[in-house]
């Protein structure tokens, strides 16, 4: 594709040359404006296969989307509507992956957005859930092995992506950025010539919600001021146009497929309103929410256009911006949010009839049969029974059915290290469990709940610490971060006025005694301070066990049919001061 374009670009040049010589006196007529297309992606999460429940569209519709091969074809016609195009990502690209991509470290989705022709990827903080040398593998290449899963296992040579990684606000112990800060693509030629320019960057808090290991040695500086630094240099290196691609996003207040700016909230926000305002474009993710916002109409010194495309390849962002030669900037930009209408099945394989309001994208064939090598590798090991249970385990909620399970599997697999608690982050969870009819689950669906590869830490501490841990659920009380609790374990959490506080917990009916000691089981994301339980680290006598996938699939194939637990383990108290 990038060759097709230099040749557009070098056929519209040479038939530019043979334009007539103005006469003498007669000044050249000044370069007309263009239009750059750019497709904006965010958080695909090496999702290769469609959504195999269908995803919002307006209002009540749902439709299935999603699939790398349909998102190929849909990018494919949306970049055809002008000559100069780009493709650019705003995060979250690889890793909390189905098994087809996170069983082989996400080389796959690597191989797709070669193919795809991305140009650009801001790190988001799943890029560096597995460190930072596999992360610099995605981009260079190669088979080193950096984590227990062995890479290579398809490709036997992994050339790493075509595309940049680009990280801003991410420096190194040289104080170098990780990844460069930014790229620039220039369009056309001599006074035809434009440059669109795009910083990348990850959010400022990356280092609490991945595993500290993962960020060792890493520095993250704040968003808005590492952007507003590099817009003069990019200016003096003739940017006609500026885009940001941060892993960061707004928290609307519905979840239709595009909104106005009436009513957005989130960390975001924050950042677009110390924003230099010669930003045209900012391309968000990180909250898995759609939108296409004016900001001019909430802030009119800053009239950039602020996108998120959902999660996954459901949607993608159509943008253009016109731009003038002459005058070196953009004067209008336009964007859309399109889903990406895939084909669908139901529960039991068969096929769902597409909503024909909705544009329906055929599967492009190369990428679809490259997706199927890796399809195909997997299916055994996905397929593969590990159980039964009683009903659907899912993660909706405060505290939710599938949290308590995975607490309780915890729990069962660090008895013998004298466990009486196991804790379960709610980040950490990212799929539901939907079994068959007679209650059978795959090891490809607990896997697709628990892709991070974690291993079972068990820790002891004091009740005084453990009462600390658990108040860090609330160091933001209006958004806690409740944590699921195993069998026995209970908390009393008080609401007022939409503010939550810790009020006591429990074990087997006791409350928890400052001055004795506990033995607490918790994945080693939380054991090493993730998700901002930086109280964890303090436990002691310290053992490592097996990962929580091994450890979720030993609970459910030990009993015949493995009881969903109900809720309630997190008693709320409405009112409670």
């Amino acid at each position: 594709m990038r060759k097709i374009l230099a040749l557009a670009a070098a056929m519209l040049a040479s038939a530019c040359s043979t334009v007539p010589t103005p006469p003498a006196g007669m000044a050249a007529p000044p370069p007309a404006p263009v239009t750059v297309r750019i497709i904006g992606l965010n958080d695909f999460h090496g999702n290769l296969e469609p959504q195999t429940r269908p995803v919002q569209a307006e209002g009540e519709t749902r439709l299935y989307a999603g699939g790398a091969a349909y998102l190929a074809s849909a990018i494919a016609q949306y970049r055809a509507q002008d000559p100069y195009s780009m493709v650019i990502s705003a995060g979250d690209l690889i890793s909390a992956s189905p098994l087809s991509s996170s069983l082989f470290l996400d080389e796959p989705t690597i191989g797709v957005f070669n193919r795809v022709e991305l140009d650009f990827n801001a790190v988001g903080n799943h890029e560096f859930d597995r460190g930072r040398e596999e992360l610099l593998r995605m981009q260079n290449g190669g088979c080193e092995q950096h984590t227990l899963r062995k890479p290579c296992q398809v490709e036997p040579d992994f050339g790493g992506a075509d595309f940049a990684f680009l990280a801003a606000n991410v420096a190194t112990e040289t104080g170098d950025t990780l990844f460069p800060a930014y790229g620039i693509r220039r369009f056309g030629s001599g006074a035809d010539e434009v440059a669109v320019a795009v910083i990348g960057l990850t959010l400022e808090g990356t280092p609490s919600v991945v595993t500290p290991a993962g960020v060792e040695g890493l520095s993250f500086a704040d968003e808005a001021d590492t952007i507003n630094a590099l817009i003069p240099q990019l200016k003096a290196e003739g940017a006609d146009a500026i885009v940001v691609s941060i892993h960061q996003g707004l928290a609307p207040d519905n979840q239709q497929t595009a909104f106005d700016c009436s009513a957005i909230s989130g960390p975001l926000r924050e950042i677009l309103d110390r924003l230099d305002p010669q930003i045209d474009l900012v391309i968000s993710g990180h909250t898995h929410r759609p939108y296409v916002c004016d900001y001019g109409t909430v802030d009119p010194g800053r009239p950039m256009l602020v996108t998120s495309a959902s999660f996954g390849g459901t949607m993608l962002t159509d943008i253009a911006l016109r731009i003038d030669p002459a005058a070196n900037r953009v004067i209008g930009k336009t964007a859309r949010n399109v889903i990406v209408q895939s084909v669908g099945v139901d529960r039991d394989g068969n096929p769902v009839a597409p909503n024909t309001q909705y544009p329906q994208f055929a599967a492009d064939p190369d990428i679809a049969a490259y997706v199927m090598l890796y399809a195909d590798a997997a299916r055994d090991a996905a397929q593969r029974p590990v159980g039964r249970i009683s009903g659907p385990a899912r993660k909706d909620g405060p505290e939710n059915a599938l949290g308590n399970l995975i607490a309780d599997a915890q729990l069962a697999a660090t008895r013998d290290v004298g466990a009486q608690i196991a804790l379960m982050n709610p980040g950490g969870i990212r799929a539901d469990i939907e079994p068959a009819a007679n209650g059978t689950i795959t090891f490809g669906q607990i896997y697709a709940t628990q892709p991070f590869g974690n291993t079972l830490t068990t820790k002891s501490f004091t009740g005084a610490q453990l009462i600390e841990v658990l108040q860090q659920q609330f160091d933001d009380p209006e958004n806690p971060n409740l944590l699921s609790v195993s069998e026995g374990f209970t908390m009393r959490v008080g609401t007022i006025d939409g503010v939550y506080k810790l009020l006591g917990a429990s074990l087997d009916g006791q409350p928890i005694d400052p001055a004795a000691t506990y033995r607490v089981t918790m994945n080693s994301f939380l054991a090493s301070g993730g998700d901002g339980f930086t109280r964890f680290e303090a436990g002691t006598d310290v053992v490592t066990g097996q990962t929580d996938v091994d450890a979720l699939e030993a609970y459910l194939s030990s009993d015949g049919l493995r009881q969903v637990p109900e809720t309630g383990r997190v008693i709320l108290v409405p009112g409670a001061q």
